[in-house]
């Protein structure tokens, strides 16, 4: 009787163990909402100040979130080695439920690994280089495409050259005014960075 008792205690310890290991999984941390004074990563300009879709990525060795001022930011950040890799979650503002471009309203982050892309298309992001567009469901996305052009794809899809290339800088310019206010396409990730 003794050893069936040990055997059931032991049994029931690991269940309980178990239950504690799947608890204490770490879930990812929700989206924040853009301060006044979130920053851009690549640009260190205000990322409230520059339109179109915008990203956040949380760090597990950090407590606030990483800023950008646009989605190819977010997914060239990704991409270069030097950058960490405790990503524990990558936001993205969903363009299917924005009202606005220029200023995605708050409650419209989505999993960036939910989201369907569109790339090459006309619009340019808020640096001025091209974006990657997300929405959180394919009609959205190619609605968007039929409209602006490009094509559709899923995150790990998105070729590194379409988020690591060079930025043709005219047109960058003459999507935001000729002094560049808003494209400064120099400041856009590059892997020599």
């Amino acid at each position: 009787m003794t050893l069936l008792r040990t055997a059931m205690i032991a049994l029931a310890a690991g269940l309980v163990a178990a239950c504690g290991a799947e608890q204490t999984a770490e879930a990812p941390p929700p989206p924040v909402e853009v301060s006044d004074e979130a920053t851009g990563h690549y640009c260190g300009m205000l990322v409230s100040t520059h339109e179109g879709p915008k990203g956040q990525i949380h760090l597990k060795s950090r407590d606030e979130p990483v800023w950008f001022t646009s989605v190819r930011d977010t997914v060239a950040f990704t991409r270069l080695p030097e950058e960490p890799r405790d990503i524990a979650a990558i936001y993205v503002n969903d363009m299917a439920t924005a009202q606005s471009w220029s200023h995605p309203e708050e409650g419209t982050w989505m999993d960036a690994g939910e989201a369907w892309f569109v790339i090459e298309s006309e619009r340019r992001g808020g640096m001025g280089a091209p974006e990657a567009v997300p929405f959180s469901n394919e009609a959205a996305a190619d609605a968007f495409r039929a409209a602006h052009g490009g094509r559709l794809v899923r995150f790990d899809e998105i070729p590194d050259d379409y988020v690591l290339g060079p930025v043709e800088l005219d047109a960058a310019l003459h999507d935001h005014g000729e002094d560049g206010h808003g494209g400064d396409a120099g400041h856009a990730p590059h892997a020599s960075h």
